[in-house]
């Protein structure tokens, strides 16, 4: 059973999604990116650190260190269920191919129509096949109150 099979079937049970994997190299250093509705927290993070290397024991995975994080203001969007979940919100998607002359574009995300993600853009709103977009991420919004 492969690492990433593993997270997928434990991580849901946990109340986690798993975002993204990423391995060093050498398999050394494995970092786990989870989310949750209303987002981690530290004692999120340590929580699921604590099971994963319990279960990484269990099933004999090899490391040396586990880190494990929230995605992020900048969330990649991995699954296409992200690009419903996050409609509304600015994001910056990477393209295989050019669309209009650009690679990359930047815009609002507006949800899923047939299996392609729908993106309005300042030139208008575009449907992406998904399979087109190499990365995509949300863009963060931070908000400056003039109160504090």
């Amino acid at each position: 059973m492969n690492l990433q099979t593993i997270l997928e079937g434990t991580l849901p049970s946990l109340g986690y999604e798993l975002v993204d994997l990423e391995l060093s190299p050498k398999g050394r250093l494995v970092r786990v990116f989870i989310d949750k509705p209303g987002g981690v927290d530290v004692e999120d993070c340590a929580s699921v650190s604590s099971h994963l290397t319990r279960l990484f024991a269990v099933e004999n995975v090899d490391f040396e260190r586990l880190e494990v994080s929230s995605p992020g203001l900048d969330r990649p969007l991995k699954a296409a269920a992200d690009y419903a979940r996050f409609a509304g919100q600015e994001a910056q998607l990477w393209l295989r191919e050019p669309v209009d002359g650009a690679k990359r574009l930047k815009g609002t995300l507006r949800g899923l129509d047939d299996g392609a993600a729908v993106v309005e853009t300042a030139k208008g709103t575009l449907r992406l096949a998904l399979e087109g977009i190499e990365r995509a991420r949300l863009v963060p919004k931070i908000e400056w109150r003039k109160d504090r």
